[in-house]
Protein backbone atom coordinates (compact mmCIF):
# COMPACT_ATOMS: atom_id res chain seq x y z
CA UNK A 1 0.00 0.00 0.00
CA UNK A 2 3.18 2.41 0.87
CA UNK A 3 4.16 2.17 -2.84
CA UNK A 4 1.24 2.55 -4.39
CA UNK A 5 0.56 5.49 -2.64
CA UNK A 6 4.51 7.02 -2.98
CA UNK A 7 3.49 6.17 -6.96
CA UNK A 8 0.53 7.84 -7.23
CA UNK A 9 2.04 10.89 -5.40
CA UNK A 10 4.77 11.02 -7.50
CA UNK A 11 2.88 11.06 -10.92
CA UNK A 12 0.65 14.10 -8.91
CA UNK A 13 3.91 16.07 -8.04
CA UNK A 14 5.48 15.59 -11.72
CA UNK A 15 1.47 16.70 -13.48
CA UNK A 16 2.01 20.09 -11.08
CA UNK A 17 5.69 20.59 -12.01
CA UNK A 18 5.09 20.00 -16.20
CA UNK A 19 1.85 22.28 -15.93
CA UNK A 20 4.24 24.75 -14.28
CA UNK A 21 7.17 23.85 -16.88
CA UNK A 22 4.75 24.71 -19.76
CA UNK A 23 3.14 28.07 -17.92
CA UNK A 24 6.65 29.08 -16.76
CA UNK A 25 7.56 29.62 -20.59
CA UNK A 26 7.72 33.24 -22.68
CA UNK A 27 4.54 34.78 -23.15
CA UNK A 28 2.26 33.91 -26.71
CA UNK A 29 2.83 37.28 -28.55
CA UNK A 30 6.25 35.69 -30.48
CA UNK A 31 4.20 32.77 -31.63
CA UNK A 32 1.04 34.96 -33.08
CA UNK A 33 3.92 36.32 -35.12
CA UNK A 34 3.84 32.80 -36.59
CA UNK A 35 0.24 32.70 -37.65
CA UNK A 36 -0.30 33.16 -41.47
CA UNK A 37 -3.56 35.51 -41.12
CA UNK A 38 -3.59 39.16 -40.17
CA UNK A 39 -6.10 39.53 -36.52
CA UNK A 40 -8.37 42.26 -37.97
CA UNK A 41 -9.57 40.31 -41.01
CA UNK A 42 -10.24 37.23 -38.72
CA UNK A 43 -13.49 38.18 -37.12
CA UNK A 44 -15.20 37.56 -40.76
CA UNK A 45 -13.55 35.08 -41.43
CA UNK A 46 -12.53 32.84 -39.28
CA UNK A 47 -14.07 30.10 -40.21
CA UNK A 48 -11.81 30.02 -43.24
CA UNK A 49 -8.55 29.96 -42.10
CA UNK A 50 -8.95 27.31 -39.29
CA UNK A 51 -7.44 24.25 -41.83
CA UNK A 52 -4.01 26.18 -42.61
CA UNK A 53 -2.70 26.76 -39.29
CA UNK A 54 -3.09 22.69 -39.14
CA UNK A 55 -0.80 22.23 -41.78
CA UNK A 56 1.65 24.93 -41.49
CA UNK A 57 4.23 23.63 -40.03
CA UNK A 58 5.65 27.01 -38.36
CA UNK A 59 5.67 25.16 -34.84
CA UNK A 60 8.20 23.12 -35.61
CA UNK A 61 11.41 25.63 -35.40
CA UNK A 62 10.51 25.94 -31.77
CA UNK A 63 9.83 22.38 -30.46
CA UNK A 64 10.78 23.47 -27.23
CA UNK A 65 8.21 26.11 -27.05
CA UNK A 66 4.62 24.32 -27.49
CA UNK A 67 3.09 27.26 -25.59
CA UNK A 68 1.72 28.99 -28.87
CA UNK A 69 -0.66 26.58 -29.33
CA UNK A 70 -2.09 26.45 -25.65
CA UNK A 71 -1.81 30.65 -25.65
CA UNK A 72 -5.10 31.26 -27.46
CA UNK A 73 -7.03 28.25 -26.48
CA UNK A 74 -6.56 28.26 -22.76
CA UNK A 75 -10.33 29.15 -22.20
CA UNK A 76 -11.09 25.74 -24.16
CA UNK A 77 -9.16 22.81 -23.28
CA UNK A 78 -6.84 23.54 -21.10
CA UNK A 79 -7.53 25.75 -17.22
CA UNK A 80 -4.02 26.24 -16.70
CA UNK A 81 -2.82 29.07 -19.78
CA UNK A 82 -6.22 30.84 -19.89
CA UNK A 83 -5.15 33.55 -17.59
CA UNK A 84 -2.02 34.73 -19.80
CA UNK A 85 -3.02 34.80 -23.26
CA UNK A 86 -6.05 37.07 -22.91
CA UNK A 87 -4.53 39.95 -21.79
CA UNK A 88 -3.05 41.40 -25.25
CA UNK A 89 -6.13 40.40 -27.92
CA UNK A 90 -9.07 39.13 -25.76
CA UNK A 91 -11.35 39.32 -28.54
CA UNK A 92 -9.21 38.35 -31.14
CA UNK A 93 -8.34 34.57 -29.93
CA UNK A 94 -12.72 33.96 -29.46
CA UNK A 95 -13.22 33.39 -33.25
CA UNK A 96 -10.53 30.67 -33.35
CA UNK A 97 -10.94 28.16 -30.19
CA UNK A 98 -10.75 24.98 -33.33
CA UNK A 99 -7.86 24.57 -34.29
CA UNK A 100 -6.46 25.08 -30.83
CA UNK A 101 -7.93 21.76 -30.59
CA UNK A 102 -4.98 20.17 -32.57
CA UNK A 103 -3.39 17.16 -31.95
CA UNK A 104 -0.21 19.59 -30.91
CA UNK A 105 -1.87 19.48 -26.94
CA UNK A 106 -1.90 15.73 -26.87
CA UNK A 107 1.61 15.60 -24.74
CA UNK A 108 0.09 17.07 -21.48
CA UNK A 109 -3.19 14.93 -21.47
CA UNK A 110 -1.55 12.06 -19.67
CA UNK A 111 -0.78 14.18 -16.69
CA UNK A 112 -4.01 14.66 -15.02
CA UNK A 113 -5.22 10.84 -14.33
CA UNK A 114 -8.70 10.80 -13.28
CA UNK A 115 -7.98 8.85 -10.03
CA UNK A 116 -4.96 10.47 -8.18
CA UNK A 117 -7.97 12.73 -6.63
CA UNK A 118 -7.87 10.16 -3.39
CA UNK A 119 -4.24 10.12 -2.32
CA UNK A 120 -4.49 13.76 -1.13
CA UNK A 121 -6.45 12.00 1.86
CA UNK A 122 -3.94 9.78 2.93
CA UNK A 123 -1.21 11.88 2.93
CA UNK A 124 -2.78 14.75 5.60
CA UNK A 125 -2.22 11.74 7.80
CA UNK A 126 0.70 10.07 6.50
CA UNK A 127 2.62 12.60 5.22
CA UNK A 128 5.66 10.33 4.13
CA UNK A 129 8.18 12.49 1.83
CA UNK A 130 8.84 11.16 -1.88
CA UNK A 131 10.72 8.63 -2.78
CA UNK A 132 14.58 9.44 -3.23
CA UNK A 133 14.88 8.02 -6.74
CA UNK A 134 11.69 10.55 -7.71
CA UNK A 135 12.58 13.17 -5.68
CA UNK A 136 16.22 13.20 -7.34
CA UNK A 137 14.42 12.79 -10.89
CA UNK A 138 12.46 16.37 -10.25
CA UNK A 139 15.30 18.07 -9.03
CA UNK A 140 17.84 16.69 -12.24
CA UNK A 141 14.76 17.89 -14.18
CA UNK A 142 14.61 21.67 -12.55
CA UNK A 143 18.85 22.20 -12.06
CA UNK A 144 19.65 20.74 -15.29
CA UNK A 145 17.48 19.69 -17.98
CA UNK A 146 15.38 22.68 -18.14
CA UNK A 147 18.59 24.72 -18.95
CA UNK A 148 18.08 23.04 -22.99
CA UNK A 149 14.46 22.44 -22.55
CA UNK A 150 14.12 19.00 -22.67
CA UNK A 151 13.35 18.77 -18.39
CA UNK A 152 9.48 17.90 -19.77
CA UNK A 153 10.14 15.05 -22.19
CA UNK A 154 12.54 13.35 -19.74
CA UNK A 155 10.34 13.39 -17.23
CA UNK A 156 7.49 12.01 -19.00
CA UNK A 157 9.67 8.98 -20.38
CA UNK A 158 10.68 8.24 -17.44
CA UNK A 159 7.41 8.37 -15.63
CA UNK A 160 5.42 6.93 -17.81
CA UNK A 161 8.00 5.18 -19.99
CA UNK A 162 8.44 2.90 -16.39
CA UNK A 163 12.10 4.06 -16.37
CA UNK A 164 13.98 6.33 -13.97
CA UNK A 165 17.72 6.64 -15.35
CA UNK A 166 18.98 3.15 -15.29
CA UNK A 167 17.18 1.90 -12.42
CA UNK A 168 13.36 -0.06 -12.50
CA UNK A 169 10.76 1.09 -10.73
CA UNK A 170 8.77 -1.81 -8.92
CA UNK A 171 4.88 -2.12 -10.05
CA UNK A 172 2.43 -1.23 -7.20
CA UNK A 173 0.82 -4.36 -7.10
CA UNK A 174 4.53 -6.30 -6.47
CA UNK A 175 5.39 -3.58 -3.84
CA UNK A 176 1.96 -3.66 -2.18
CA UNK A 177 2.34 -7.67 -2.38
CA UNK A 178 5.35 -7.46 -0.63
CA UNK A 179 4.67 -5.08 1.94
CA UNK A 180 1.99 -6.81 3.14
CA UNK A 181 3.35 -10.05 3.09
CA UNK A 182 6.21 -9.03 5.76
CA UNK A 183 3.74 -7.26 8.14
CA UNK A 184 1.57 -10.77 7.72
CA UNK A 185 4.65 -12.96 8.95
CA UNK A 186 5.46 -10.79 11.39
CA UNK A 187 2.27 -10.42 12.62
CA UNK A 188 2.16 -14.32 12.90
CA UNK A 189 5.22 -14.57 14.32
CA UNK A 190 4.30 -12.43 17.34
CA UNK A 191 1.53 -14.60 17.80
CA UNK A 192 4.05 -17.86 17.92
CA UNK A 193 6.01 -15.84 20.56
CA UNK A 194 3.30 -15.10 22.67
CA UNK A 195 1.77 -18.33 22.35
CA UNK A 196 5.06 -20.33 23.13
CA UNK A 197 5.61 -17.97 26.34
CA UNK A 198 2.28 -18.64 27.59
CA UNK A 199 3.32 -22.08 27.25
CA UNK A 200 6.46 -21.87 28.95
CA UNK A 201 4.79 -20.25 32.03
CA UNK A 202 2.34 -22.90 32.47
CA UNK A 203 5.02 -25.94 31.58
CA UNK A 204 6.95 -24.50 34.56
CA UNK A 205 4.39 -23.88 36.99
CA UNK A 206 4.49 -26.26 39.87
CA UNK A 207 0.66 -26.84 41.56
CA UNK A 208 0.24 -24.75 45.09
CA UNK A 209 -0.54 -27.68 47.19
CA UNK A 210 3.00 -29.76 45.90
CA UNK A 211 4.46 -26.38 46.99
CA UNK A 212 2.81 -26.05 50.56
CA UNK A 213 3.92 -30.09 50.45
CA UNK A 214 7.62 -29.42 49.92
CA UNK A 215 7.39 -26.49 52.23
CA UNK A 216 6.37 -28.48 55.13
CA UNK A 217 8.64 -31.63 54.25
CA UNK A 218 11.93 -29.35 53.92
CA UNK A 219 10.84 -27.82 57.08
CA UNK A 220 10.50 -31.08 59.20
CA UNK A 221 14.15 -32.62 57.25
CA UNK A 222 15.76 -29.53 58.57
CA UNK A 223 14.50 -29.76 62.13
CA UNK A 224 15.89 -33.81 62.19
CA UNK A 225 18.57 -35.76 62.95
CA UNK A 226 18.42 -37.30 59.87
CA UNK A 227 21.79 -38.38 58.18
CA UNK A 228 21.10 -39.06 54.90
CA UNK A 229 22.80 -36.92 51.77
CA UNK A 230 19.70 -35.15 51.04
CA UNK A 231 19.40 -33.30 54.13
CA UNK A 232 23.44 -33.07 53.73
CA UNK A 233 23.05 -31.34 50.74
CA UNK A 234 19.04 -29.24 50.18
CA UNK A 235 20.23 -26.49 51.72
CA UNK A 236 17.78 -23.86 52.30
CA UNK A 237 19.00 -21.79 49.09
CA UNK A 238 19.19 -25.09 47.06
CA UNK A 239 15.63 -26.01 47.76
CA UNK A 240 14.27 -22.54 47.08
CA UNK A 241 16.09 -22.34 43.34
CA UNK A 242 14.78 -25.93 42.41
CA UNK A 243 11.12 -26.07 44.46
CA UNK A 244 9.69 -24.17 41.64
CA UNK A 245 11.39 -26.39 38.66
CA UNK A 246 10.38 -28.92 36.59
CA UNK A 247 11.42 -31.19 34.12
CA UNK A 248 10.55 -30.64 29.96
CA UNK A 249 8.70 -33.89 29.06
CA UNK A 250 7.40 -35.63 32.29
CA UNK A 251 6.71 -32.10 34.38
CA UNK A 252 8.69 -34.32 37.29
CA UNK A 253 8.95 -31.94 40.08
CA UNK A 254 11.58 -31.50 42.67
CA UNK A 255 8.37 -33.35 45.39
CA UNK A 256 9.08 -36.10 42.74
CA UNK A 257 13.25 -36.16 43.58
CA UNK A 258 13.08 -36.32 47.10
CA UNK A 259 9.51 -37.06 48.50
CA UNK A 260 11.08 -40.36 49.61
CA UNK A 261 13.35 -39.23 52.00
CA UNK A 262 11.21 -36.39 53.31
CA UNK A 263 9.18 -39.14 54.56
CA UNK A 264 12.07 -41.55 55.89
CA UNK A 265 14.68 -39.54 57.53
CA UNK A 266 16.63 -42.78 57.83
CA UNK A 267 17.35 -42.73 54.14
CA UNK A 268 21.22 -43.31 53.52
CA UNK A 269 20.68 -41.20 50.34
CA UNK A 270 17.13 -40.35 50.17
CA UNK A 271 16.62 -39.12 46.25
CA UNK A 272 15.28 -40.62 43.28
CA UNK A 273 15.39 -39.64 39.17
CA UNK A 274 11.37 -40.11 38.49
CA UNK A 275 12.53 -39.17 34.78
CA UNK A 276 15.91 -38.57 33.17
CA UNK A 277 15.70 -35.06 32.83
CA UNK A 278 15.49 -34.64 36.60
CA UNK A 279 19.59 -35.60 36.01
CA UNK A 280 19.88 -31.91 34.31
CA UNK A 281 17.34 -29.98 35.83
CA UNK A 282 18.19 -30.39 39.59
CA UNK A 283 21.56 -31.13 39.24
CA UNK A 284 22.30 -28.64 41.87
CA UNK A 285 21.01 -30.94 44.15
CA UNK A 286 22.52 -34.59 42.16
CA UNK A 287 25.72 -33.84 41.68
CA UNK A 288 27.05 -33.02 45.22
CA UNK A 289 24.96 -36.27 46.29
CA UNK A 290 26.50 -37.96 43.47
CA UNK A 291 30.34 -36.50 43.83
CA UNK A 292 29.83 -37.73 47.97
CA UNK A 293 28.61 -41.11 47.01
CA UNK A 294 30.77 -42.28 44.35
CA UNK A 295 33.99 -41.34 45.82
CA UNK A 296 34.72 -37.98 44.33
CA UNK A 297 32.95 -37.98 41.03
CA UNK A 298 32.71 -33.78 39.66
CA UNK A 299 30.16 -32.74 37.95
CA UNK A 300 33.10 -31.42 35.90
CA UNK A 301 34.04 -35.23 35.82
CA UNK A 302 33.20 -37.68 32.36
CA UNK A 303 32.22 -41.48 33.48
CA UNK A 304 34.61 -43.70 31.03
CA UNK A 305 33.35 -45.65 28.33
CA UNK A 306 31.30 -49.20 29.09
CA UNK A 307 34.27 -51.88 29.11
CA UNK A 308 34.28 -55.41 30.79
CA UNK A 309 37.57 -55.97 30.34
CA UNK A 310 39.68 -59.56 30.57
CA UNK A 311 36.83 -61.84 32.10
CA UNK A 312 39.04 -64.47 32.73
CA UNK A 313 41.05 -62.70 35.05
CA UNK A 314 39.47 -63.37 37.89
CA UNK A 315 39.35 -66.40 40.43
CA UNK A 316 37.74 -67.75 43.29
CA UNK A 317 38.20 -65.65 46.11
CA UNK A 318 37.30 -68.16 48.47
CA UNK A 319 39.00 -71.26 47.00
CA UNK A 320 37.96 -73.83 50.38
CA UNK A 321 34.56 -72.17 51.06
CA UNK A 322 35.17 -71.26 54.83
CA UNK A 323 33.70 -67.89 54.45
CA UNK A 324 31.84 -67.02 51.05
CA UNK A 325 28.56 -68.49 50.93
CA UNK A 326 27.07 -67.36 47.35
CA UNK A 327 28.72 -64.61 44.55
CA UNK A 328 26.25 -62.56 42.50
CA UNK A 329 26.56 -59.73 40.23
CA UNK A 330 24.23 -57.56 38.73
CA UNK A 331 23.94 -54.43 37.08
CA UNK A 332 20.98 -52.29 36.18
CA UNK A 333 19.14 -50.97 32.68
CA UNK A 334 17.09 -48.47 31.69
CA UNK A 335 15.13 -48.97 28.56
CA UNK A 336 15.73 -46.25 25.91
CA UNK A 337 12.43 -44.16 25.03
CA UNK A 338 10.73 -44.58 28.47
CA UNK A 339 10.83 -43.06 31.68
CA UNK A 340 11.47 -44.45 34.85
CA UNK A 341 8.69 -46.30 37.44
CA UNK A 342 6.71 -43.08 39.18
CA UNK A 343 6.15 -41.54 35.04
CA UNK A 344 5.14 -45.26 33.79
CA UNK A 345 1.55 -45.50 32.43
CA UNK A 346 0.34 -49.02 33.09
CA UNK A 347 0.09 -49.42 29.21
CA UNK A 348 4.03 -48.61 29.16
CA UNK A 349 4.71 -51.36 32.13
CA UNK A 350 2.67 -54.13 29.87
CA UNK A 351 4.64 -53.16 26.91
CA UNK A 352 8.05 -53.29 28.70
CA UNK A 353 7.00 -56.46 29.75
CA UNK A 354 6.24 -57.62 26.22
CA UNK A 355 9.52 -56.67 24.57
CA UNK A 356 11.84 -58.31 27.67
CA UNK A 357 9.98 -61.30 27.48
CA UNK A 358 10.22 -62.10 23.97
CA UNK A 359 14.00 -60.59 24.17
CA UNK A 360 14.87 -63.29 26.71
CA UNK A 361 13.29 -65.80 25.01
CA UNK A 362 15.38 -65.93 22.21
CA UNK A 363 18.67 -66.47 24.51
CA UNK A 364 20.41 -69.74 23.89
CA UNK A 365 22.86 -71.87 25.96
CA UNK A 366 23.37 -71.51 29.40
CA UNK A 367 21.29 -68.50 29.34
CA UNK A 368 18.29 -70.33 28.14
CA UNK A 369 15.29 -70.12 30.54
CA UNK A 370 11.49 -69.05 30.90
CA UNK A 371 9.92 -65.79 31.58
CA UNK A 372 7.62 -65.57 34.82
CA UNK A 373 4.83 -62.51 34.76
CA UNK A 374 3.51 -61.84 38.30
CA UNK A 375 0.61 -61.40 37.19
CA UNK A 376 -1.76 -63.92 37.35
CA UNK A 377 0.90 -66.30 38.33
CA UNK A 378 0.27 -69.73 39.87
CA UNK A 379 1.05 -70.32 43.38
CA UNK A 380 2.82 -72.98 43.03
CA UNK A 381 5.91 -71.08 40.90
CA UNK A 382 5.22 -68.61 43.44
CA UNK A 383 6.01 -70.69 46.43
CA UNK A 384 9.24 -72.20 44.39
CA UNK A 385 10.62 -68.50 43.44
CA UNK A 386 10.05 -67.68 46.99
CA UNK A 387 11.73 -70.84 48.30
CA UNK A 388 14.65 -69.83 45.97
CA UNK A 389 14.78 -65.95 46.71
CA UNK A 390 13.81 -65.12 43.10
CA UNK A 391 10.81 -63.47 43.88
CA UNK A 392 10.45 -59.82 44.66
CA UNK A 393 8.53 -58.03 46.27
CA UNK A 394 6.23 -55.32 45.91
CA UNK A 395 8.71 -52.62 47.22
CA UNK A 396 10.04 -51.41 50.30
CA UNK A 397 8.21 -48.24 51.40
CA UNK A 398 11.18 -45.96 50.62
CA UNK A 399 10.56 -46.98 46.93
CA UNK A 400 6.84 -46.77 47.46
CA UNK A 401 7.47 -43.69 48.97
CA UNK A 402 9.01 -42.46 45.58
CA UNK A 403 6.18 -43.96 43.54
CA UNK A 404 7.75 -46.67 42.15
CA UNK A 405 5.48 -49.07 42.52
CA UNK A 406 2.36 -47.87 40.59
CA UNK A 407 -0.16 -50.52 39.07
CA UNK A 408 1.80 -53.58 41.21
CA UNK A 409 1.80 -56.18 39.56
CA UNK A 410 1.01 -55.37 36.24
CA UNK A 411 4.05 -55.20 33.43
CA UNK A 412 6.57 -56.75 36.23
CA UNK A 413 8.26 -60.54 36.15
CA UNK A 414 10.66 -62.67 36.37
CA UNK A 415 12.97 -64.88 34.30
CA UNK A 416 15.55 -67.21 35.33
CA UNK A 417 17.84 -70.10 32.93
CA UNK A 418 17.12 -73.62 33.77
CA UNK A 419 20.46 -73.69 35.57
CA UNK A 420 19.37 -70.80 37.87
CA UNK A 421 22.35 -69.26 38.10
CA UNK A 422 20.73 -66.23 35.67
CA UNK A 423 18.00 -63.71 36.47
CA UNK A 424 16.22 -61.25 35.09
CA UNK A 425 13.85 -58.91 36.84
CA UNK A 426 11.65 -57.18 35.16
CA UNK A 427 10.15 -53.13 36.30
CA UNK A 428 10.89 -53.77 39.95
CA UNK A 429 13.02 -50.54 40.55
CA UNK A 430 14.75 -50.45 37.20
CA UNK A 431 13.19 -51.48 33.94
CA UNK A 432 15.57 -54.27 34.04
CA UNK A 433 18.17 -56.28 36.79
CA UNK A 434 20.51 -58.59 35.44
CA UNK A 435 21.86 -60.74 37.57
CA UNK A 436 24.48 -63.67 37.87
CA UNK A 437 24.93 -65.44 40.94
CA UNK A 438 25.95 -68.78 41.87
CA UNK A 439 27.14 -70.48 45.44
CA UNK A 440 30.43 -69.97 46.47
CA UNK A 441 32.95 -67.97 44.98
CA UNK A 442 34.30 -68.34 41.90
CA UNK A 443 33.73 -64.57 40.72
CA UNK A 444 35.55 -65.37 37.25
CA UNK A 445 32.62 -67.92 36.21
CA UNK A 446 30.08 -65.40 37.23
CA UNK A 447 30.97 -62.34 35.91
CA UNK A 448 31.56 -64.01 32.44
CA UNK A 449 27.84 -65.29 32.49
CA UNK A 450 27.07 -61.59 32.92
CA UNK A 451 28.95 -60.12 30.31
CA UNK A 452 27.82 -63.06 27.90
CA UNK A 453 23.61 -62.15 28.94
CA UNK A 454 24.28 -57.90 28.57
CA UNK A 455 25.99 -57.92 25.50
CA UNK A 456 23.14 -60.65 24.08
CA UNK A 457 20.54 -58.22 25.58
CA UNK A 458 21.68 -55.45 24.51
CA UNK A 459 21.43 -56.66 20.98
CA UNK A 460 17.89 -56.28 21.42
CA UNK A 461 17.24 -54.14 23.39
CA UNK A 462 18.90 -50.39 23.70
CA UNK A 463 19.97 -49.09 27.12
CA UNK A 464 19.31 -45.64 27.89
CA UNK A 465 23.15 -44.16 28.21
CA UNK A 466 24.51 -40.62 28.82
CA UNK A 467 28.08 -39.39 27.80
CA UNK A 468 28.78 -37.61 31.10
CA UNK A 469 26.91 -39.90 33.57
CA UNK A 470 27.33 -43.22 32.26
CA UNK A 471 24.27 -45.90 31.99
CA UNK A 472 20.71 -44.22 33.34
CA UNK A 473 19.41 -45.68 36.65
CA UNK A 474 16.34 -44.98 38.65
CA UNK A 475 18.92 -44.47 41.79
CA UNK A 476 21.63 -41.89 41.34
CA UNK A 477 23.62 -45.34 43.24
CA UNK A 478 23.51 -47.19 40.68
CA UNK A 479 24.44 -44.63 38.14
CA UNK A 480 27.87 -44.94 35.34
CA UNK A 481 28.54 -49.07 35.46
CA UNK A 482 25.35 -50.06 37.41
CA UNK A 483 27.85 -53.01 38.66
CA UNK A 484 27.45 -54.28 42.03
CA UNK A 485 29.64 -57.24 42.80
CA UNK A 486 28.45 -58.89 45.74
CA UNK A 487 29.36 -61.93 48.55
CA UNK A 488 27.27 -63.39 51.21
CA UNK A 489 30.26 -63.92 53.76
CA UNK A 490 30.31 -64.88 57.72
CA UNK A 491 33.38 -63.01 59.05
CA UNK A 492 32.06 -63.48 62.78
CA UNK A 493 35.20 -61.64 64.11
CA UNK A 494 35.26 -58.73 62.37
CA UNK A 495 31.59 -58.47 62.91
CA UNK A 496 31.68 -58.90 66.45
CA UNK A 497 32.09 -54.94 66.23
CA UNK A 498 29.88 -53.15 63.29
CA UNK A 499 31.67 -50.17 63.35
CA UNK A 500 34.95 -51.86 62.75
CA UNK A 501 34.17 -53.73 60.18
CA UNK A 502 32.31 -51.18 57.72
CA UNK A 503 35.26 -48.90 58.61
CA UNK A 504 38.17 -51.45 57.15
CA UNK A 505 35.07 -52.29 54.53
CA UNK A 506 35.37 -48.35 53.61
CA UNK A 507 39.15 -48.30 53.11
CA UNK A 508 38.69 -50.86 50.14
CA UNK A 509 35.78 -48.78 48.94
CA UNK A 510 32.89 -51.49 49.81
CA UNK A 511 29.62 -51.34 51.46
CA UNK A 512 28.52 -53.44 54.26
CA UNK A 513 24.95 -54.43 54.07
CA UNK A 514 22.00 -56.83 55.60
CA UNK A 515 21.38 -60.09 54.55
CA UNK A 516 18.54 -58.95 52.08
CA UNK A 517 20.54 -56.07 51.20
CA UNK A 518 20.20 -52.50 52.00
CA UNK A 519 17.75 -51.42 55.13
CA UNK A 520 17.68 -55.15 56.75
CA UNK A 521 20.02 -56.65 59.19
CA UNK A 522 22.31 -59.98 59.11
CA UNK A 523 20.55 -63.10 59.81
CA UNK A 524 22.97 -65.62 61.33
CA UNK A 525 26.48 -63.24 61.13
CA UNK A 526 25.41 -62.89 57.26
CA UNK A 527 26.67 -59.97 55.85
CA UNK A 528 26.34 -58.86 52.23
CA UNK A 529 29.25 -56.76 51.00
CA UNK A 530 30.02 -55.10 47.95
CA UNK A 531 31.90 -52.74 45.52
CA UNK A 532 30.55 -49.05 46.66
CA UNK A 533 31.68 -47.40 43.58
CA UNK A 534 30.14 -46.96 40.33
CA UNK A 535 30.83 -44.02 38.43
CA UNK A 536 34.27 -42.87 37.23
CA UNK A 537 35.32 -46.40 36.89
CA UNK A 538 34.98 -49.27 33.87
CA UNK A 539 32.96 -52.53 35.09
CA UNK A 540 36.32 -54.36 34.75
CA UNK A 541 37.51 -52.19 38.14
CA UNK A 542 33.96 -52.07 39.75
CA UNK A 543 34.57 -55.72 39.83
CA UNK A 544 37.95 -55.42 40.85
CA UNK A 545 37.59 -53.51 43.71
CA UNK A 546 35.30 -55.86 45.30
CA UNK A 547 37.48 -58.79 44.32
CA UNK A 548 40.48 -57.34 46.23
CA UNK A 549 38.46 -55.73 48.97
CA UNK A 550 37.34 -59.23 50.15
CA UNK A 551 40.29 -61.03 49.35
CA UNK A 552 42.23 -58.49 52.37
CA UNK A 553 39.04 -58.87 54.59
CA UNK A 554 39.32 -62.47 54.73
CA UNK A 555 42.68 -62.44 55.26
CA UNK A 556 42.35 -59.88 57.97
CA UNK A 557 39.70 -62.20 59.69
CA UNK A 558 42.31 -64.97 59.46
CA UNK A 559 44.20 -62.91 61.08
CA UNK A 560 42.28 -62.41 63.87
Amino acid sequence: MFALWYLTFAVDEIRKRLAWLFSSNKPAAPALDNKPANPAPAKETAPAPAPKPAAVPAPKPEPPKPAPVVAKPSPVPVPAPAPVSPKEEAPAPKPKPEPVSAPVVAPPKPTPPPKPSSPPKQADKMPIPLPKSLSEASTNGQNGNAANGNAPENVDERVFGGQQGEKVLPTPKDASNDFIKGETNAFIQSIKEAQQLGERKQDTMVDAAVLAKLEEGYAKLAASDSKSLLKKYLTKEVFDNLKNKVTPTFKSTLLDVIQSGLENHDSGVGIYAPDAEAYTVFADLFDPIIEDYHGGFKKTDKHPASTFGDVSTFGNVDPTNEYVISTRVRCGRSMQGYPFNPCLTEAQYKEMEGKVSSTLSGLEGELKGKFYPLTGMEKAVQQQLIDDHFLFKEGDRFLQAANACRFWPSGRGIYHNDAKTFLVWCNEEDHLRIISMQQGGDLGQIYKRLVTAVNEIEKRVPFSHDDRLGFLTFCPTNLGTTIRASVHIKVPKLASNKAKLEEVAAKYNLQVRGTRGEHTEAEGGVYDISNKRRMGLTEFEAVKEMYDGITELIKLEKSL
